[in-house]
C-alpha cells in the first residue's frame, strides 16, 4: 500500500514540477525579451506591474486550491455536495475578472503610481498594464480548472495544458515583440492570450473516462464559495505575498539605488519565481494524495506522501543554490543586455544572499499546502501571513535601513527561516495528534 502511495505521489509531483517549471521558464524568457527590447527601464516597468499578475494568480489559486481540496475531501463519501462546485467557481471567476478589467481601465494611472511608477516608467507601464488587465478572467479560470482536473485524477493533462501555455507564450512573445515590433505591448498581448490556450487543452478532460467533473452554467452558492475560499486563503496570501513583497522591495530599492536597483531585483525576483514554481509543483503534487488519504483516515499514507515531498524539495533547493552561487555572473549577464554596471553589481552580489532562502521557501510552501490538505487552514493561513507580511515587510525595511541593498536581499532568507521553525512545529504537532488518535483507538 505504501509503495503504491509513493509511486502515485511521485507521479503527481514530477508532472506538477514540469507544469509549473514550464510556466516559470516563460517568465524568465519574457524577462529576457523585455530586457532586449526595452533595457533597464523595461525591466523596472515589468517589476512594477508584476504585483497585478500576482493578484490574478492569487485569486485563481485561492478558488482553485480551496475548491479542489473541498472536492477531494468530499468526492468519495459525499459526491452530491460538490457536484456543482467547479461550475460555480468558474462562473464566479469569470464575472469577477470582468469587473477587474473595468476597474483597472478606469483607474490605470493612480494604480500605477501606487505600484511605484515614476515619470520614466509610467509611459511604458500604462499600455502594458491595460493590456494585461484583459487576462484576469482567463488566469483565474485557468487555476481553478487545472487544480480540479488534477484532483480528478488527470495530472498529465494539467502538465500538457501548462506546457502548451508556456510554448505558446514564448512563440507569441518572440513574434509580437521582434517580428511585429510591438515591444512591451507585445509581451502583454502574449500574456493575455496564452491562458486561453491552457483552458482549451484542459477542456479535453471531458474525454477522460474516469472523470467526475462536469461544467455547466451554475449560479454561485455563497456558502460553498466561502468554504472554498476559506481552504484556499493560505494559497491566496502566499501568492499575493509575492506581489506585496515586490511592491515593498520596489519602494525601498528605489530610495537606495534608483531604477537600476529595481531592475536588479526584477532579475532576482523572476529567477525566484522558478524556485517558487518548482516548490508549488512539489506541494501541489503531494496535496491531492494527502487530502484523499486523510479523507480515508489513512494517516500513514498522508505521512508517506509528505516525506517524499520533503526529499524532492530539499534536492531542488540544494541544486538551485549551488547553481546560482557558482554561475551568478553569467546568469545576470543574460538579462543585462544593456550592460548596466550598476545592475550587474547589485544583482551579482544579491543572488547568493537572496537564494539562501531556497531551502526554506520550498519547505514552507510544502508545509502550508500540507496543512490545507489535512483540513487545517488556520495554521496554513498563519504561516502565509507570517512569511508574506508580518515578518517580511518589517525585515525589508529594517535590514535595508541598517545594511543597505545587501540587507534588503538578506531579509528574505531571514523571514523564510523563521517561518520554517513555526511550520515545523505545526506539522509535528499535527502528526503527533494522529499517533495519539491511533493509540487511543478512537
Amino acid at each position: 500500500m505504501q509503495k503504491e502511495i509513493i509511486q502515485e505521489t511521485r507521479h503527481y509531483i514530477f508532472r506538477n514540477i514540469f507544469a509549473y517549471l514550464g510556466i516559470s521558464l516563460y517568465i524568465l524568457i519574457d524577462t529576457l525579451f523585455v530586457s532586449i527590447t526595452a533595457g533597464e527601464l523595461g525591466l523596472s516597468t515589468l517589476n512594477i506591474v508584476l504585483p497585478v499578475f500576482n493578484f490574478f494568480n492569487a485569486i485563481g489559486l485561492m478558488l482553485g486550491v480551496g475548491g479542489s481540496t473541498l472536492f477531494s475531501l468530499n468526492k468519495v463519501r459525499h459526491p452530491e455536495k460538490v457536484r456543482n462546485l467547479f461550475s460555480q467557481l468558474i462562473t464566479f471567476a469569470a464575472g469577477t475578472g470582468i469587473i477587474f478589467i473595468i476597474l483597472f481601465y478606469l483607474f490605470t494611472t493612480p494604480i500605477l503610481h501606487l505600484l511605484g511608477a515614476n515619470e520614466q516608467t509610467l509611459p511604458l507601464a500604462y499600455s502594458y498594464f491595460r493590456i494585461l488587465a484583459w487576462s484576469a478572467p482567463f488566469i483565474m479560470c485557468k487555476y481553478i480548472t487545472v487544480n480540479f482536473i488534477r484532483n480528478d485524477g488527470n495530472p498529465s493533462l494539467t502538465m500538457a495544458a501548462a506546457l502548451t501555455e508556456t510554448l505558446s507564450m514564448i512563440v507569441l512573445d518572440y513574434v509580437l515583440i521582434f517580428i511585429f515590433d510591438l515591444g512591451m505591448n507585445g509581451a502583454a498581448i502574449a500574456a493575455a492570450i496564452a491562458p486561453t490556450l491552457n483552458l482549451v487543452v484542459a477542456s479535453f478532460h471531458r474525454r477522460f473516462a474516469q472523470r467526475t467533473l462536469t461544467l455547466h452554467l451554475a449560479m454561485p452558492d455563497w456558502r460553498w464559495l466561502l468554504k472554498a475560499a476559506r481552504l484556499g486563503t493560505a494559497s491566496f496570501f502566499n501568492e499575493l505575498s509575492s506581489g506585496v513583497s515586490i511592491f515593498v522591495f520596489n519602494w525601498v530599492l528605489l530610495g537606495l539605488g534608483g531604477n537600476p536597483a529595481i531592475a536588479a531585483y526584477g532579475v532576482i525576483a523572476n529567477i525566484a519565481l522558478v524556485v517558487i514554481a518548482m516548490s508549488n509543483g512539489v506541494a501541489l503534487g503531494v496535496q491531492p494524495i494527502a487530502s484523499r488519504e486523510f479523507g480515508k483516515h489513512n494517516y500513514a499514507g498522508v505521512i508517506t506522501s509528505l516525506k517524499l515531498g520533503f526529499k524532492v524539495t530539499l534536492g531542488i533547493a540544494t541544486g538551485t543554490f549551488i547553481c546560482l552561487t557558482l554561475f551568478r555572473q553569467p546568469v545576470v549577464a543574460v538579462f543585462n543586455t544593456a550592460h548596466s554596471q550598476a545592475l550587474s553589481v547589485y544583482a551579482t552580489s544579491g543572488l547568493p544572499i537572496y537564494f539562501i532562502c531556497a531551502f526554506f521557501v520550498a519547505l514552507n510552501v510544502l508545509m502550508m499546502m500540507f496543512m490545507i490538505a489535512v483540513n487545517r487552514p488556520r495554521q496554513a493561513f498563519f504561516l502565509s501571513i507570517m512569511r508574506g507580511y508580518i515578518i517580511l515587510i518589517p525585515a525589508i525595511v529594517i535590514c535595508g535601513h541598517l545594511f543597505g541593498i545587501n540587507g534588503v536581499w538578506a531579509s528574505v532568507p531571514i523571514t523564510e527561516a523563521l517561518v520554517t521553525v513555526i511550520g515545523t512545529y505545526f506539522v509535528t504537532t499535527c502528526i503527533k495528534g494522529w499517533k495519539n488518535y491511533k493509540k487511543e483507538g478512537i
